[in-house]
Protein backbone atom coordinates (compact mmCIF):
# COMPACT_ATOMS: atom_id res chain seq x y z
CA UNK A 1 0.00 0.00 0.00
CA UNK A 2 3.16 2.37 1.04
CA UNK A 3 4.61 1.64 -2.23
CA UNK A 4 1.71 2.43 -4.69
CA UNK A 5 1.10 5.25 -2.31
CA UNK A 6 4.40 7.23 -3.27
CA UNK A 7 3.95 5.61 -6.78
CA UNK A 8 0.99 7.90 -7.50
CA UNK A 9 2.65 10.88 -5.18
CA UNK A 10 5.49 10.42 -7.88
CA UNK A 11 2.94 10.55 -10.85
CA UNK A 12 1.23 13.66 -9.93
CA UNK A 13 4.41 15.13 -9.56
CA UNK A 14 6.22 15.07 -13.09
CA UNK A 15 2.42 15.41 -14.49
CA UNK A 16 2.72 18.72 -12.34
CA UNK A 17 6.19 19.59 -13.25
CA UNK A 18 5.41 19.05 -17.02
CA UNK A 19 1.96 20.99 -16.90
CA UNK A 20 4.11 23.76 -15.34
CA UNK A 21 7.13 23.97 -18.10
CA UNK A 22 5.25 22.92 -21.44
CA UNK A 23 1.73 23.88 -20.52
CA UNK A 24 0.95 20.15 -21.05
CA UNK A 25 -2.35 18.72 -19.93
CA UNK A 26 -2.85 15.47 -18.45
CA UNK A 27 -4.16 13.04 -20.22
CA UNK A 28 -7.86 11.68 -19.74
CA UNK A 29 -6.21 8.31 -18.56
CA UNK A 30 -3.90 9.53 -16.53
CA UNK A 31 -6.38 12.03 -14.55
CA UNK A 32 -8.24 9.55 -13.95
CA UNK A 33 -5.42 7.26 -12.19
CA UNK A 34 -4.94 10.58 -10.15
CA UNK A 35 -8.37 10.77 -9.37
CA UNK A 36 -8.79 6.90 -8.29
CA UNK A 37 -11.86 6.64 -6.13
CA UNK A 38 -12.81 10.15 -7.36
CA UNK A 39 -16.57 11.34 -9.29
CA UNK A 40 -16.31 13.72 -12.36
CA UNK A 41 -16.14 16.70 -10.02
CA UNK A 42 -13.75 15.10 -7.61
CA UNK A 43 -16.34 14.11 -4.99
CA UNK A 44 -15.27 11.14 -3.21
CA UNK A 45 -16.41 7.94 -5.30
CA UNK A 46 -17.31 4.36 -4.01
CA UNK A 47 -15.04 1.97 -5.27
CA UNK A 48 -11.44 2.95 -3.65
CA UNK A 49 -12.16 5.79 -1.27
CA UNK A 50 -9.31 8.61 0.15
CA UNK A 51 -6.67 6.48 -1.60
CA UNK A 52 -4.69 9.63 -2.75
CA UNK A 53 -5.08 11.47 0.67
CA UNK A 54 -2.47 11.61 3.18
CA UNK A 55 -4.33 12.23 5.74
CA UNK A 56 -6.87 9.20 5.42
CA UNK A 57 -3.30 7.04 4.55
CA UNK A 58 -1.72 8.45 7.67
CA UNK A 59 -5.55 7.02 9.62
CA UNK A 60 -5.41 3.52 7.72
CA UNK A 61 -1.70 3.28 8.33
CA UNK A 62 -2.89 4.03 12.33
CA UNK A 63 -5.62 1.86 12.36
CA UNK A 64 -3.64 -1.22 11.38
CA UNK A 65 -0.71 -0.32 13.58
CA UNK A 66 -1.68 1.09 16.39
CA UNK A 67 -4.80 0.49 17.53
CA UNK A 68 -5.07 -2.39 20.34
CA UNK A 69 -8.14 -4.87 20.33
CA UNK A 70 -10.35 -2.42 21.94
CA UNK A 71 -9.95 0.22 19.57
CA UNK A 72 -7.52 2.49 21.92
CA UNK A 73 -4.77 4.31 19.85
CA UNK A 74 -1.85 3.42 21.76
CA UNK A 75 -0.36 -0.32 22.32
CA UNK A 76 -2.01 -2.39 24.92
CA UNK A 77 -0.18 -2.46 28.29
CA UNK A 78 2.70 -4.94 29.20
CA UNK A 79 1.52 -7.84 31.24
CA UNK A 80 1.84 -7.61 35.28
CA UNK A 81 5.19 -9.01 36.55
CA UNK A 82 5.12 -11.12 39.00
CA UNK A 83 3.89 -11.00 42.39
CA UNK A 84 7.16 -10.52 44.76
CA UNK A 85 7.03 -11.72 47.77
CA UNK A 86 7.06 -10.77 50.89
CA UNK A 87 10.36 -10.14 52.53
CA UNK A 88 10.76 -11.55 56.14
CA UNK A 89 14.22 -10.52 56.60
CA UNK A 90 13.69 -6.89 56.50
CA UNK A 91 11.16 -7.24 59.16
CA UNK A 92 12.49 -5.04 62.05
CA UNK A 93 14.96 -3.18 59.69
CA UNK A 94 13.50 -1.09 57.20
CA UNK A 95 9.80 -1.93 57.71
CA UNK A 96 7.35 -3.40 60.75
CA UNK A 97 5.82 -6.27 60.85
CA UNK A 98 3.11 -8.27 62.56
CA UNK A 99 3.07 -11.96 62.98
CA UNK A 100 0.58 -14.30 64.27
CA UNK A 101 0.76 -17.66 64.26
CA UNK A 102 3.15 -20.46 65.65
CA UNK A 103 6.95 -19.31 67.02
CA UNK A 104 8.83 -19.09 64.16
CA UNK A 105 6.33 -18.56 61.13
CA UNK A 106 6.85 -15.87 58.73
CA UNK A 107 4.60 -14.37 55.36
CA UNK A 108 4.08 -17.91 54.10
CA UNK A 109 3.03 -20.01 57.12
CA UNK A 110 2.01 -17.27 59.66
CA UNK A 111 -1.70 -17.92 60.22
CA UNK A 112 -1.88 -13.90 59.78
CA UNK A 113 1.02 -11.72 58.64
CA UNK A 114 1.31 -7.73 58.54
CA UNK A 115 3.87 -5.26 57.46
CA UNK A 116 4.34 -1.82 56.54
CA UNK A 117 7.05 0.98 55.97
CA UNK A 118 6.92 4.70 54.40
CA UNK A 119 7.92 5.18 50.87
CA UNK A 120 7.85 9.20 50.46
CA UNK A 121 3.76 10.61 51.39
CA UNK A 122 2.79 6.75 50.98
CA UNK A 123 2.68 3.66 53.69
CA UNK A 124 2.86 0.37 52.12
CA UNK A 125 1.20 -2.77 53.25
CA UNK A 126 1.72 -5.93 52.38
CA UNK A 127 -0.94 -9.01 54.16
CA UNK A 128 -1.38 -12.60 54.12
CA UNK A 129 -3.02 -15.01 55.95
CA UNK A 130 -4.13 -18.73 56.02
CA UNK A 131 -7.39 -18.48 54.27
CA UNK A 132 -9.23 -18.61 50.09
CA UNK A 133 -11.80 -15.96 51.40
CA UNK A 134 -9.98 -11.98 52.66
CA UNK A 135 -7.61 -10.67 54.73
CA UNK A 136 -7.84 -7.44 56.28
CA UNK A 137 -5.92 -4.22 59.01
CA UNK A 138 -8.22 -2.13 60.40
CA UNK A 139 -7.00 0.74 62.68
CA UNK A 140 -8.82 1.28 66.05
CA UNK A 141 -8.52 4.25 68.80
CA UNK A 142 -9.71 1.70 71.37
CA UNK A 143 -8.92 -2.10 70.40
CA UNK A 144 -13.21 -2.55 69.67
CA UNK A 145 -14.58 -3.23 66.39
CA UNK A 146 -16.71 -0.34 65.54
CA UNK A 147 -15.91 2.69 63.85
CA UNK A 148 -12.89 1.73 62.19
CA UNK A 149 -11.01 2.59 59.32
CA UNK A 150 -10.81 -1.15 57.61
CA UNK A 151 -8.48 -2.05 54.76
CA UNK A 152 -8.94 -5.54 52.84
CA UNK A 153 -7.95 -7.67 50.76
CA UNK A 154 -10.35 -9.76 49.15
CA UNK A 155 -10.42 -13.20 46.94
CA UNK A 156 -13.05 -13.48 43.95
CA UNK A 157 -14.42 -16.01 42.39
CA UNK A 158 -12.00 -15.18 39.07
CA UNK A 159 -9.06 -16.09 40.97
CA UNK A 160 -8.26 -12.33 41.48
CA UNK A 161 -7.16 -10.58 44.78
CA UNK A 162 -8.89 -6.75 44.84
CA UNK A 163 -7.90 -4.14 47.55
CA UNK A 164 -11.04 -2.33 48.96
CA UNK A 165 -12.09 0.15 51.75
CA UNK A 166 -14.56 -1.02 54.51
CA UNK A 167 -15.70 0.78 57.63
CA UNK A 168 -16.56 -1.23 60.93
CA UNK A 169 -20.11 0.03 62.00
CA UNK A 170 -20.47 -2.20 65.07
CA UNK A 171 -19.60 -5.75 64.47
CA UNK A 172 -20.03 -5.32 60.34
CA UNK A 173 -18.24 -3.87 57.98
CA UNK A 174 -19.43 -1.54 55.57
CA UNK A 175 -18.25 -1.41 52.29
CA UNK A 176 -16.98 2.14 51.55
CA UNK A 177 -17.04 3.49 47.71
CA UNK A 178 -13.90 5.75 48.35
CA UNK A 179 -10.49 3.66 48.09
CA UNK A 180 -7.25 5.37 48.98
CA UNK A 181 -5.44 2.15 48.00
CA UNK A 182 -3.21 2.52 44.94
CA UNK A 183 -0.37 0.22 43.57
CA UNK A 184 -2.46 -2.70 43.95
CA UNK A 185 -0.94 -6.35 44.06
CA UNK A 186 -2.73 -9.35 45.11
CA UNK A 187 -2.52 -13.47 44.51
CA UNK A 188 -3.91 -16.09 45.53
CA UNK A 189 -1.82 -19.75 46.08
CA UNK A 190 -1.09 -22.18 48.21
CA UNK A 191 -4.58 -21.29 50.01
CA UNK A 192 -3.52 -18.28 50.88
CA UNK A 193 -4.29 -14.92 50.22
CA UNK A 194 -1.29 -12.40 49.59
CA UNK A 195 -1.53 -8.58 48.36
CA UNK A 196 0.58 -5.38 48.91
CA UNK A 197 -0.99 -1.85 48.20
CA UNK A 198 -0.30 1.67 49.35
CA UNK A 199 -2.42 4.03 50.73
CA UNK A 200 -1.61 7.96 51.76
CA UNK A 201 0.13 9.49 54.42
CA UNK A 202 -2.25 12.17 55.15
CA UNK A 203 -6.08 12.28 54.05
CA UNK A 204 -8.73 15.25 54.53
CA UNK A 205 -10.43 14.82 57.63
CA UNK A 206 -13.19 12.35 57.24
CA UNK A 207 -15.05 9.69 59.29
CA UNK A 208 -14.10 6.77 57.32
CA UNK A 209 -10.14 7.40 56.96
CA UNK A 210 -7.49 8.15 59.44
CA UNK A 211 -4.24 9.70 59.25
CA UNK A 212 -1.47 6.84 59.51
CA UNK A 213 0.93 9.33 60.38
CA UNK A 214 -1.03 8.61 63.86
CA UNK A 215 -0.68 5.61 66.28
CA UNK A 216 -3.22 3.80 66.10
CA UNK A 217 -4.33 -0.31 67.70
CA UNK A 218 -4.55 -2.43 64.91
CA UNK A 219 -6.96 -5.39 64.72
CA UNK A 220 -6.54 -8.08 62.12
CA UNK A 221 -9.14 -10.33 60.83
CA UNK A 222 -9.60 -12.96 57.79
CA UNK A 223 -12.25 -15.30 56.65
CA UNK A 224 -14.26 -16.73 54.02
CA UNK A 225 -16.08 -14.53 50.81
CA UNK A 226 -18.82 -15.57 48.74
CA UNK A 227 -18.66 -14.50 45.11
CA UNK A 228 -16.13 -11.51 45.84
CA UNK A 229 -18.20 -10.13 49.26
CA UNK A 230 -16.35 -10.64 52.78
CA UNK A 231 -18.45 -13.07 55.48
CA UNK A 232 -17.90 -13.55 59.15
CA UNK A 233 -14.23 -13.71 60.25
CA UNK A 234 -12.28 -17.37 61.00
CA UNK A 235 -11.98 -16.80 64.89
CA UNK A 236 -14.93 -15.34 67.36
CA UNK A 237 -11.99 -12.69 68.65
CA UNK A 238 -9.47 -11.76 66.27
CA UNK A 239 -6.16 -10.53 67.39
CA UNK A 240 -5.22 -6.80 68.21
CA UNK A 241 -2.04 -4.88 68.81
CA UNK A 242 -1.32 -4.73 72.74
CA UNK A 243 0.13 -1.14 72.19
CA UNK A 244 -0.37 1.27 68.91
CA UNK A 245 0.96 1.15 66.21
CA UNK A 246 3.42 3.63 64.91
CA UNK A 247 4.49 3.75 61.56
CA UNK A 248 7.52 5.85 62.52
CA UNK A 249 8.87 2.59 64.53
CA UNK A 250 10.09 -0.80 62.57
CA UNK A 251 9.23 -3.43 64.98
CA UNK A 252 9.29 -7.23 64.47
CA UNK A 253 6.37 -8.30 66.88
CA UNK A 254 5.15 -11.95 67.44
CA UNK A 255 1.72 -12.71 68.38
CA UNK A 256 1.35 -16.22 69.68
CA UNK A 257 -1.84 -17.77 68.07
CA UNK A 258 -4.41 -19.04 70.81
CA UNK A 259 -3.12 -22.83 70.88
CA UNK A 260 0.42 -21.21 71.95
CA UNK A 261 -0.76 -18.43 74.35
CA UNK A 262 -2.69 -21.27 76.43
CA UNK A 263 0.95 -22.74 76.78
CA UNK A 264 2.74 -19.89 77.19
CA UNK A 265 0.61 -18.34 79.89
CA UNK A 266 2.10 -18.07 83.70
CA UNK A 267 -0.50 -20.15 84.88
CA UNK A 268 -0.27 -23.32 82.67
CA UNK A 269 3.72 -23.24 82.96
CA UNK A 270 3.61 -23.38 86.59
CA UNK A 271 0.67 -26.54 86.34
CA UNK A 272 3.49 -28.16 83.89
CA UNK A 273 6.63 -27.83 86.14
CA UNK A 274 4.23 -28.86 89.53
CA UNK A 275 3.13 -31.84 87.46
CA UNK A 276 6.55 -32.50 86.47
CA UNK A 277 8.19 -32.30 89.92
CA UNK A 278 4.94 -34.52 91.25
CA UNK A 279 6.23 -37.39 87.78
CA UNK A 280 9.60 -37.30 89.15
CA UNK A 281 8.96 -37.73 92.68
CA UNK A 282 6.96 -40.05 93.13
CA UNK A 283 3.73 -40.56 95.12
CA UNK A 284 4.86 -41.49 98.49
Amino acid sequence: FVMVSLRRLLQMSVLLFQSSLWGVEPSPTEEGTLRSGHGEHGEPGHQEPHKDSYSTFASEFLESRYLSDDGYPFPTAPPVDPFAKIKVSDCGVTKGCIRYGKPGCDAETCEYFLSYRRIGTDVEYEMSADTDGWVAVGFSSDKKMGGDDVMGCVHDDNGRVRIHHFYNVGQWAKEIKRNPARDEEGIFENNRVTCRFKRPLYVPREETLVDLHLSWYYLFAWGPAIQGSITRHDIDSPPVSDRMISIYKYEDIFMPCTAYQTFSSPLCLLLIVALTFYLLMGTP
